[in-house]
């Protein structure tokens, strides 16, 4: 049995975002899914997140296990893959990954009216960088590892992807989506489904499509 592991980034992925309704149509295909909600969504503490990331790990007794990540969440299991202290994936699809170097401001969206508690979310954040410096942890935390990435994201600006190519797996950059996530109007995501169950990703079209994991 395939078992599904979904991690959230800052803020979480709730009220409709495209984790939470991929976590609802996995669960109703049949599959076991792990949605943990880490702590502290707005003032996210690495350790502390890390910790439940392992609890979470230790807990998942399915044979094969597929983890798909957003924003925050793929920094955190960079850091869980250098570990090298728990089970191997057998696919890994990392969404938005977000640059560590933060555009001034970058976080204003979430706190408008609050200047002290943005200021306190930068610094939790700056606090998961720098990256594990071993470049073989994706290949070696998972069997398939995919980096799927926005062209106009707010949160990887200019040539930031270029931070991950160190990682030494395969980057989709997908056009115009900004930060993959209600915002920019993924709620519903066919396609990260697609690419769940079916283990390759989703091109144009259907001679365009990809292999990916099996």
């Amino acid at each position: 049995m395939t078992a599904f592991l979904i991690i959230h980034g800052f803020g979480g992925s709730t009220e409709g975002h495209w984790q939470e309704w991929l976590a609802k149509k996995l669960r109703k295909a049949g599959f076991p899914v792990y949605f943990p909600q880490l702590p502290d969504w707005f003032h996210p503490d690495k350790d502390t997140w890390l910790s439940a990331l392992k609890e979470t790990m230790d807990r998942i007794k399915e044979e094969k296990l597929v983890v798909v990540t957003h924003s925050l969440g793929c920094v955190l299991w960079l850091h869980y893959a250098a570990l090298k202290a728990g089970r191997k994936a057998a696919r890994v699809i990392l969404v938005s990954p977000p640059s560590p170097h933060l555009r001034p401001g970058a976080l204003r969206v979430f706190f408008p009216d609050s200047p002290e508690k943005e200021r306190q979310a930068e610094e939790s954040v700056q606090r998961f960088y720098p990256f594990p410096a071993e470049t073989g942890i994706l290949q070696s935390a998972a069997d398939r590892t995919v980096i799927v990435a926005s062209s106009t994201d707010p949160f990887l600006p200019d040539h930031s992807i270029l931070d991950y190519t160190v990682y030494q797996v395969p980057i989709i950059l997908l056009p115009d989506m900004g930060h993959i996530n209600l915002k920019t109007g993924y709620g519903p995501w066919p396609w990260i489904l697609d690419v769940c169950l079916h283990g390759r990703v989703p091109g144009p079209t259907d001679h365009d499509d990809a292999e990916y994991g099996e």
